[in-house]
């Protein structure tokens, strides 16, 4: 099954690749590997929320923008890779989450990302992770993801 059919069936589209908001690329390939820029949960060029985790956005909300993030980073990757059945394996993600001083849900919230990584790629969407809390987001966004993948040929 290709990744756009498993996509179809998942009920995912892949959005159009986020533009900049700085001096930087979406997603560069060396070697076999892509590397994405952090990518924001914006949705059609927007972010639905703004905000530090455990404050002003609760954890299930951030969970959903970690998953929209990531949907994201797979638009950066596909845009250098040509298409997304290239990717052999998803090899690192990193989630930042913005976070209220009192909110130790990280792992948690990453957890949006990684989920999507795997409903995506199976097997091959398995991969070493970091969840990290930072004080501020571009933007105020709640969440950013980085992704790195294995391409084919």
């Amino acid at each position: 099954m290709s990744i756009e059919d498993r996509l179809r069936e998942l009920g995912l589209r892949i959005p159009a690749v986020a533009a900049p908001v700085a001096a930087y690329v979406p997603a560069v390939v060396s070697g076999s590997h892509v590397f994405t820029a952090g990518q924001l949960p914006f949705v059609d060029g927007a972010l639905p929320v703004t905000g530090k985790v455990g404050a002003e956005v609760d954890a299930e909300t951030a969970t959903a923008q970690a998953r929209q993030a990531a949907l994201n980073g797979l638009a950066a990757v596909q845009s250098v890779a040509g298409s997304l059945d290239r990717v052999a394996k998803v090899v690192k993600v990193t989630v930042f989450v913005a976070s209220d001083p009192s909110f130790t849900g990280q792992p948690g919230v990453a957890n949006g990302a990684s989920q999507l990584v795997g409903d995506v790629f199976g097997e091959a969407g398995v991969h070493a992770r970091s969840a990290v809390g930072v004080a501020v987001l571009p933007l105020d966004a709640p969440v950013e993801v980085e992704l790195i993948v294995e391409l084919t040929d």
